[in-house]
């Protein structure tokens, strides 16, 4: 479990200097008209941002109250199309509604459980785009519990039977963990 202080006090004390968004969550967004989106584990809000400033209304959902003041301080004219909510993923303090979402994001968050409420909270049609850290022993990168790692090809697994329209693993660069990058269309 991750402890949600830890994470208030991050936030506190470093602030958050990613403000760009994801390069494959505004590679895809753009494939489905602005609607409703979920943006899982949204930190700092940098996603969410992005959706509410190309037409999205967005629900951004964060356990750490530091990084939804630091998404509501950042977002200023574009915090009415952000829902942003303090709830912790892993106690089931959010429930995805099903059906309810045109494009929902995951960033670096692995909680395993929540595939299947992603996949119902996904409408036909509509988008789920994740980028997720891997197992990596390499020399050189830091160590993390397995518990928040996929394994190859876990990601596209739990996708299967959706429309790929992108799936890579690779790493960045040299002394940066792995990463599974996806976008999946709802076809069923």
């Amino acid at each position: 479990m991750r402890c949600v202080s830890d994470w208030n006090e991050r936030y506190r004390s470093q602030g958050c200097d990613q403000t760009e968004p994801e390069p494959l969550l505004v590679r895809y967004a753009g494939l489905h008209a602005p609607d409703r989106a979920l943006d899982l584990a949204c930190g700092a809000g940098r996603n969410a941002i992005f959706l509410a400033r190309t037409g999205w209304h967005v629900t951004a959902v964060d356990s750490a109250p530091a990084a939804i003041e630091l998404l509501r301080s950042r977002a200023g004219e574009d915090c009415a199309r952000i829902d942003a909510r303090i709830a912790d993923l892993e106690r089931g303090e959010f429930s995805i509604e099903p059906d309810g979402y045109a494009l929902i994001g995951d960033f670096f968050y692995l909680q395993r459980s929540l595939f299947p409420q992603i996949r119902h909270g996904v409408r036909r049609g509509g988008l789920f785009v994740a980028t997720i850290h891997m197992f990596d022993d390499s020399p050189g990168v830091r160590p993390m519990n397995p518990d928040f790692l996929l394994q190859p090809d876990e990601l596209k697994a739990a996708f299967a039977g959706w429309e790929i329209l992108h799936y890579i693993e690779r790493k960045q660069a040299e002394n940066q963990r792995r990463r599974a990058e996806l976008a999946a269309r709802r076809i069923d």
